[in-house]
């Protein structure tokens, strides 16, 4: 069917013109020209009529640029002055770094000034009336050209920098001053090293805060969640138990973040399938505890394999193996996971003998 017997079976004419070619059904094709509907009316603003609304619109902004200026000295302050280890409980998240809470309270400050400060000076100050300006020719005339360089200038004198000074050197004190958060960090870095934030957990002998290292007390292996102390006649062969030390299931805060670091998985195996005399010395009678944080990047190692004696990272598929000191046999991990070292109490409960003798997670700058 050819474009005329389309058209014709559409119901129009010959002369009617398709739609897919981008005209108006039965116009014969598009008007050489459109009516320029113009431009809106100008509505002035309060600062347009009245020099004290703009004074007070100047002082607005200039409080702005201020606040981004404040900002940026927060930053710079805590900086230098916060010790990262500092910590400050903050309600609905937990403990975080007082440093960490002021630097980002800071940056924040720094760009919500400048960037509210912009806004409402270009709303409440700058020329605000639309202007059309009819060019054909890709290049205008260098008289043309020249006409454009005087009204943007005459137009910049009206941003009203030179009338209002303090717009000037506040917006220059805080764009000037903003370059100091993003310098800071390529310079010198986020601070100091962490130090032995992984390497002590609360197996250590308690929450593992800034300070003195606590003084190692022998600590119950509790049950998660139910937080209920083991004895080793409920550990069976084949059986896992996820652990954490006595005590930390009761802390009032930063339960999350000790957690995250002292989770043990407890698993009982045949001695005679362990291959490395370290692992038996540490354990007892088959009973052996492990780090259950991933040393690829701190996933955790939840799944066991009772034929193969194999932990299995789900992140990554990093693979660990039980039965020789949870050595890396398959998957990105480059450590073996850290062992804790275990024994009983008179009671016959599982206990620790020493806390972790190297870093858990991932291989941060601190692991040796």
């Amino acid at each position: 069917m050819n474009d005329q017997d389309i058209t014709a079976a559409e119901g129009f004419g010959k002369d009617a013109v398709r739609l897919d070619e981008g005209h108006v059904v039965g116009q014969g094709g598009i008007p050489d020209r459109f009516e320029n509907p113009g431009l809106p009316p100008h509505v002035p603003r309060g600062a347009d009529l009245s020099e004290a609304a703009a004074k007070r619109a100047e002082k607005q902004v200039a409080g702005l640029f201020t606040l981004s200026i404040l900002g940026t000295v927060l930053f710079v302050l805590a900086y230098f002055l916060v010790d990262i280890r500092t910590m400050a409980y903050l309600p609905g998240i937990g403990d975080m770094s007082l440093q960490h809470v002021l630097l980002g309270v800071g940056m924040g400050l720094a760009l919500l000034g400048i960037g509210l400060g912009a806004v409402h000076w270009a709303k409440t100050l700058m020329p605000d009336e639309e202007v059309v300006e009819m060019r054909h020719p890709m290049r205008s005339s260098d008289a043309d050209r020249d006409e454009v360089v005087r009204i943007m200038k005459e137009e910049g004198g009206k941003a009203q920098l030179s009338r209002r000074p303090l717009l000037k050197y506040t917006l220059g004190g805080a764009m000037s001053l903003f370059a100091l958060p993003v310098l800071l960090p390529v310079l010198g870095g986020l601070g100091p090293m962490p130090q032995k934030s992984m390497s002590l957990t609360f197996w250590n002998g308690g929450p593992s805060g800034p300070g003195e290292e606590p003084a190692f007390t022998p600590m119950r292996l509790m049950r998660d969640p139910e937080n209920t102390a083991i004895k080793a006649s409920d550990v069976t062969i084949g059986s896992v138990f996820h652990v954490l030390p006595e005590g930390l299931l009761d802390l009032e805060h930063g339960v999350l973040e000790e957690k995250a670091k002292a989770a043990v998985l407890l698993m009982r195996l045949d001695p005679s399938d362990i291959k490395s005399q370290k692992e038996l010395d540490w354990g007892h009678q088959g009973i052996v505890a492990y780090s259950k944080i991933c040393t690829h990047v701190g996933c955790p190692v939840g799944l066991y394999e009772q034929g193969t004696h194999h932990l299995l990272c789900p992140c990554h598929q990093s693979t660990f193996d039980v039965t020789d000191d949870c050595k890396v046999i398959f998957g990105p991990a480059k450590r073996p996971l850290p062992q804790l070292k275990i024994t009983v109490d008179d009671e016959g409960y599982l206990v620790s003998a020493q806390p972790f003798r190297e870093a858990v997670g991932p291989s941060f700058w601190e692991r040796g």
